[in-house]
């Protein structure tokens, strides 16, 4: 019965420890589950082309981003980004072909509140924010602002969900 009693103590505890293992890497990339509604493909369509941005999880702390606008059959601009959670920390960064000598360019989480998520860089020239704002399952509005050329400076650009 002593034998019984301590090999149900050792699965409890082993339990234990499974689960708590669990729960901890669970919420060491929780800040980067909180914007998995951002995974998929985005579009917003404008007189003069399409404005698109896709989404995928590149393994369990970052997301891949790819963004590009096309006039008619030109790619106009393309961006790579990858969103990615490091020490505790959401990182953005962005790799504009043709800028910043193709290097990334990184901006912190600053604030998270009620499905708005803000990035900021204040030494970048512009954008210094970028804000992703979820407005529902199938639309979201993406925000860069700043000072450009001295002045504020900001744009919007709705997405719906495709």
């Amino acid at each position: 019965m002593k034998s019984f009693n301590s090999v149900l103590l050792s699965l409890i505890i082993i339990t234990c420890f499974a689960s708590c293992k669990n729960s901890t890497s669970h919420k060491k990339f929780d800040k980067l589950d909180k914007m998995n509604w951002l995974l998929g493909h985005w579009e917003q369509k404008l007189p003069d082309g399409t404005l698109s941005e896709n989404w995928e999880i590149t393994n369990d702390s970052t997301f891949t981003g790819y963004s590009f606008f096309i006039n008619s059959k030109d790619t106009v601009h393309s961006e790579s980004i990858t969103l990615m959670q490091k020490e505790g920390e959401l990182i953005y960064s962005a790799t504009v072909q043709g800028q910043n000598n193709d290097e990334p360019v990184s901006f912190k989480q600053t604030s998270e509140a009620d499905n708005v998520f803000t990035f900021e860089n204040p030494k970048h020239d512009y954008p210094q924010k970028i804000v992703y704002k979820k407005i529902n399952d199938v639309n979201l509005i993406a925000i860069i602002s700043g000072k450009q050329l001295g002045k504020e400076s900001q744009e919007s650009y709705p997405m719906k969900k495709k």
